[in-house]
């Protein structure tokens, strides 16, 4: 009962840019957004070095769990993938695409494929709950990506 979900978004930098922009040392506490209770626990190496793990405590309510992503594959300037080691879902997998258009502009694709924990009881449950928060969560995430590649280029810092 896998789900899928996907964000993509036109950015005002290119496919290098905005890849570059995701490897930087902070940028999932830059894109984390700020009605989310996420706290980086550890990190252990970066995305671009497959078996790299970050544990995060995510909470909902007054529930909280540790989340261990690991990141498996990555081809820099075009994608990189985070896979779920422990945590809250029974499978979850993200991709992040950085799809070239121009010299100034690209696409931002986050697919994310999951599965709710207790099979078609989870899914029932807290399907449609999740993938709300994971429009909400993307759609700031990619206005934030752009909004600071668009002041980074008046800075000259692209």
């Amino acid at each position: 009962m896998t789900e899928s979900f996907v964000c993509r978004s036109k950015m005002p930098a290119s496919a290098e840019e905005v890849y570059g922009f995701h490897a930087e040392p902070n940028a999932l506490e830059r894109l984390t957004p700020p009605w989310e209770k996420v706290k980086i626990l550890n990190r252990t190496g970066s995305m671009e070095i497959p078996g790299s793990r970050v544990t995060l405590r995510v909470s909902v309510g007054p529930f909280h769990q540790d989340w261990v992503a690991e990141h498996t594959v990555c081809q820099p300037g075009v994608m990189f993938r985070d896979v779920m080691v422990s945590g809250p879902f029974r499978r979850w997998e993200h991709t992040h695409l950085f799809i070239p258009e121009s010299a100034n502009t690209s696409y931002l694709e986050d697919r994310v494929e999951f599965e709710m924990p207790f099979g078609f009881l989870g899914k029932w449950l807290a399907s449609g709950y999740t993938l709300k928060r994971l429009q909400r969560m993307f759609a700031w995430r990619h206005q934030k990506t752009a909004e600071e590649l668009i002041a980074r280029t008046k800075l000259g810092r692209v």
